[in-house]
């Protein structure tokens, strides 16, 4: 491959001409994409030949296109930045859509770029053509397909923006190889004028925070019950976390995906809840009398049963996502913003008078929680995990399987 790509002039300054591929590789450095997974092939070798010109951007090339779907899903869960697919048409995009899927269903910023046939031959049942925006459109959080190079700037701009707030997902941008080796203007993400205007609502409701609040204090059993919402929010979000719960002086449970985001050496934590959960932690969601769910999303692996579902208990449910709300369970009080700042304004909220006798309250609950706990001698995985922990050098990761 050949590179028409000049670093000294077309990577240097904003609004001028280049080419559609020029302006793929050069929006992905101006968003700060660092790495990019992905395999040739003939309907986006004009991006391969500008990523030749552009040593910023690393490329890390996998031996089949569901690889480079799933190894960006791995960069951006242990990186915290989106991760960056590229693939050609046809068969090179369909062979991502079970990373496409899995980045949905796990929350997961993820932006595949695919080739796609020239825009005169889209239709017509061309050599490795198929309709990518049709397949995934239903497993994306959003989907371009650029017929125009002057709308490619605004695309590859607002694709970055959508994968990565709100809540976090996959988004398609199918480019036709005449788009990649057109010429037009490239707009930097500063002057890009976005077509979908998209605001995820981040502040909770003032009212539902202090009904939430009035629910918490009153309650005499009350259990954290936390998912991957709190990781998608950031460090600040953890940190909030492990106040609240101390205000509150409630149990912590956490799903698989939102591991990490209490520690598990507290004493209130209980561990994971439903099929692979701990024994403390499934019976304290379905004795609790008030539970806070923050950033999950009562998965079928939580919840089992419906009906049986923790059936004495009023639920609060925190999410940016409006659409997870009430979406399984019903709930009493539904709390649509980011984790960190919801939990801000629960902290705010929370009456710091009357503290001790709280406490008090909750002593019973605990006592029964502790009684769960001593109930369960034999080998568990909590302890086992404990047991590799101490044998293993700090910073360490794991990879677990299904």
């Amino acid at each position: 491959m050949t590179s028409n790509l000049s670093t000294s002039t077309t990577l240097s300054a904003h609004d001028e001409e280049m080419t559609g591929a020029e302006m793929v590789v050069r929006a992905l450095v101006d968003q700060g994409v660092e790495v990019l997974f992905g395999y040739p092939g003939g309907a986006v070798l004009p991006i391969y030949d500008a990523l030749l010109g552009e040593p910023r951007l690393r490329h890390i090339l996998v031996r089949h296109e569901q690889g480079a779907a799933h190894a960006a899903e791995g960069y951006a869960r242990s990186s915290g930045k989106p991760g960056v697919v590229l693939v050609t048409s046809g068969p090179g995009a369909i062979n991502t859509v079970v990373g496409i899927v899995d980045a949905l269903m796990d929350s997961i910023p993820l932006i595949v770029i695919t080739g796609q046939v020239p825009t005169h031959l889209i239709g017509t049942d061309a050599f490795q053509e198929a309709d990518t925006i049709g397949i995934t459109r239903s497993c994306t959080k959003h989907s371009y397909l650029v017929r125009n190079i002057e709308d490619l700037p605004r695309v590859m701009h607002e694709a970055y923006r959508i994968a990565t707030t709100g809540r976090p997902g996959p988004v398609v941008i199918d480019i036709p190889k005449d788009v990649q080796v057109a010429r037009g203007r490239y707009i930097g993400p500063r002057d890009s004028k976005p077509l979908h205007v998209y605001e995820p609502q981040t502040k909770g409701n003032p009212a539902s925070v202090a009904e939430a609040v009035r629910l918490l204090s009153e309650a005499r059993r009350p259990i954290f019950y936390t998912g991957g919402g709190i990781i998608n929010s950031g460090p600040r979000a953890s940190r909030r976390l492990r106040e609240f719960a101390a205000l509150v002086g409630a149990p912590v449970t956490s799903t698989l995906m939102g591991l990490g985001a209490f520690p598990a050496s507290d004493p209130s934590w209980l561990g994971m809840p439903g099929m692979h959960g701990a024994y403390e932690a499934n019976h304290a969601m379905h004795d609790c009398d008030v539970m806070l769910c923050i950033g999950a999303r009562f998965d079928d692996r939580v919840t089992g049963r419906l009906d049986a579902f923790s059936p004495g208990s009023r639920k609060i449910h925190v999410d940016i996502d409006p659409s997870s709300i009430g979406k399984t369970v019903p709930v009493d009080v539904g709390i649509i913003g980011d984790a960190s700042s919801v939990l801000e304004d629960l902290i705010a909220a929370w009456p710091r008078d009357g503290q001790e006798k709280r406490n008090e309250k909750l002593a019973p609950w605990w006592l029964q929680i502790n009684n769960w706990r001593a109930g369960t001698q034999s080998l568990q995985v909590p302890q086992l995990v404990h047991r590799h922990q101490a044998a293993i050098r700090p910073g360490a990761l794991a990879s677990p399987d299904a």
